[in-house]
This record gives C-alpha cells, structure tokens and sequence, in this order.
C-alpha cells in the first residue's frame, strides 16, 4: 500500500521534504505538493530583483520543472486544514492522508505598521522587491531607512544586506554624499549568535556611514510628515523607507487549531505537532532556530527520516541540531557566512566566516545544487 503525503508549501522545506520522500520510497509514494504559486525562488533572489542585478523572470523557477516519482505538483489555494482527520480542503479539491506536513512559512502583516502601506515600501515579498526596483533609482538625496516592523523575522541578515547593498547602489550612481542610511533592528547586535559576524557588519556600517540603531522596532510610519516613529517614541525623518513588515502565520494555519501563540509548536527531535502524523517544518513553527530556508531545509530532512521510520516501522534515530549556514552580502562584490548551531550547546553560538570572492561562488554553487536537486535543472 503506498504512503499518501500531504505536503503544504512548496517552498525550501517542502522541496527538500518531498525529494527525499521521493527518493527513498518511489513508487511506494503517493506525493501531493500544494502552493499557491506558479514558481520558486530563493529570498536572497529578492535583493537583486530590487537593486537591478537580475530580472524577475531569471529568479523564479517554474514548479512545471518538478518532476519526480510519486509526487505530483498541484498550484492551489488552500481554504482549510483539519489536522485531525489530515484533510486539506482548496478552491478545487479536497485531499485526505495518511501524513501532513504544513511548510506554509510566514505572510506578512502590513496593516501592523500603521503608514507602512501607504507611506513606506517592503522588500520581503517578491511583488515588494519588484516595486523597490523602479523606486530605488529615484531615490537621490536624502535619508534612507531599513527598519524592522516586528521580531521575529525571516532571514536576519537581510536587513544589514540591504544596507550595505543600498550603500554600494548610490556610491556607484554618485550620489552616496547627499545620502544618510540608517538601520532600525530589535537585535543588539546584527548577528546575535555570531558576535565575530556582528562585529564584522558593524565594523562595515561605520566604514560606510550606516547609522545602527539597535534595540528597536518601527511602530508606525507618517507620510505626510515622512517620518518613522520607533516603539520607544523616537521619531526620525526618511524620504525612503525599505521595511522588514511584521510576520504572521498564514491566516488559514490560524483558523485550523495547530498553531499557539501565533506559531505552531513542534517537537525539536522529529517536528512532529501535537496532533499525531502531522509535522511542520520552516518559518511557521515556533521550533527556536531562525526563520530561514536552510533551517527549513534542515528540519525537512528530519521530517522525511521520521515519516520513512514510520512506515518501514522503524525508529527514528535523526534529531534536529537546528544548525544551518547563512550568506551574508557585505558590499563591494564580497560574500560573508556565518555558520549557526542552535541546539548543541547551552546556547546558540555561531562561526564567522570572513566576506571574500570565493564566497561568492560558494553562494552561487548553494543555489544551483538545489535547482539540480529539487527540479533537476543542472549546474553550470
């Protein structure tokens, strides 16, 4: 008899859980992928979308290209999950199962921020960058902000990325001078688990004249007087804003009871929920490890040893080290990485690996193995 998986979200997690299934079981599996989207890409893709390194279209892969045995791709809207009975329900379908796993990451709360929609811009979502790609250009004199709207966040490097990238766009365009840039973060520091990376960026900032502003969220925004308030009661004058907007559980995971306190709560050994045959891997749980691609990566293979174990009838002996490895853009054609344990140890810590050129291949070589892997595009 073969396994029916149910797998919500084709995004980092959901990729890596449903080629591992594949491979492993074959013609054992019966494998239906659900993301309301066309196509993937990789989030740091979104800095270049907006800086005008790459077009959309050369960022995004289609999901046509996945291709592999006993999975089945299908681009739906989901309206409803019922974790007990594992059924799925979308505009065009209802689906049952025999495992559930939600990799649906996290939406983004705009109307948190009061102002951000009509006064501010965001680079988080695909559709942000795009709009950021005709705005930046624009953008002349005067004071820039990236500022963070609510914790947690995905990727926590990207906002100090899109500093420093900002910095390098304007210098290039000769207008560096008449420019200020400024980052607003409820961190104390860029990288907390790495302090060798935070003292790197922040060594960075005060080479390029990037004011760190750290301990600090941006509560709301005023267009009329372009000005971000903090949630200390600070206000400081912008005339462009690149906001990180509040993150919040896609509202049909909310509705379905999995979810605690805004996120769902899995075990760190092998992600499974509370309701039995149920995982959750990626940004919508509340595991402890960043809201990041590879940490959903990561736990995507834990996943897919437990969910094999199960069904062979074996234990399952992986465990989640919560541990994943970070590029970081630093500017001037240089890429930095800082490799983080959160699990191991007492307490998180992380390896700092100095920004260089052969990190950039290194970045480059990540990309093009997961196209090769998950849509079987091959490596340059």
């Amino acid at each position: 008899m073969k396994l029916r998986v149910l797998v919500l979200g084709a995004g980092f997690g959901g990729l890596e859980l449903s080629t591992i299934l594949s491979e492993s079981l074959g013609t054992e599996l019966d494998l239906t992928l659900i993301d309301q989207h066309d196509s993937f890409f990789f989030g740091f893709s979104k800095l270049d979308v907006m800086f005008g390194r790459k077009p959309a279209d050369a960022v995004k892969i289609p999901y046509r290209h996945l291709v592999k045995p006993g999975v089945r791709f299908r681009q739906e809207t989901i309206t409803a999950i019922d974790p007990v009975a594992k059924k799925v329900t979308t505009q065009n379908a209802t689906y049952d199962a025999d495992v559930l796993v939600v990799a649906l990451g996290a939406n983004y709360d705009l109307a948190a921020t009061p102002g951000l929609a009509e006064g501010g811009n965001e680079y988080y979502s695909f559709a942000g960058a795009e709009t950021l790609r005709n705005v930046i250009p624009q953008f002349t004199r005067g004071h820039a902000i990236v500022g963070v709207c609510g914790a947690p966040f995905k990727c926590p490097p990207a906002p100090s990325e899109a500093a420093l990238m900002l910095h390098d766009y304007l210098l290039k365009r000769g207008v560096r001078d008449a420019c200020t840039i400024s980052i607003v973060m409820p961190f104390g520091s860029p990288i907390p688990p790495s302090p060798d990376t935070s003292k790197a960026l922040l060594r960075a900032f005060e080479e390029r004249h990037i004011q760190f502003i750290p301990q600090r969220k941006v509560r709301s925004l005023d267009p009329s007087r372009q000005v971000v308030m903090l949630d200390d009661g600070t206000e400081m004058p912008y005339n462009l804003f690149l906001g990180i907007p509040k993150h919040v559980a896609p509202e049909v995971v909310l509705e379905s009871g999995l979810a605690e306190n805004g996120w769902i709560p899995v075990t760190k050994t092998d992600l499974i929920t509370r309701f039995p045959g149920v995982y959750a891997i990626g940004d919508v749980t509340s595991v402890g490890t960043p809201k990041a691609g590879v940490f959903a990566e990561g736990a995507a293979k834990i996943a897919a040893a437990s969910i094999i174990a199960s069904f062979r009838g074996n234990n399952n002996a992986s465990v989640y080290t919560g541990a994943g490895s970070c590029y970081i853009e630093f500017g001037e054609g240089r890429v930095g990485r800082v490799d983080v344990d959160f699990f191991s140890g007492p307490k998180p810590h992380g390896i700092h690996h100095e920004p260089s050129e052969m990190l950039v291949v290194d970045k480059d070589h990540f990309g093009s193995s997961r196209k090769a892997r998950w849509f079987g595009i091959p490596t340059r």
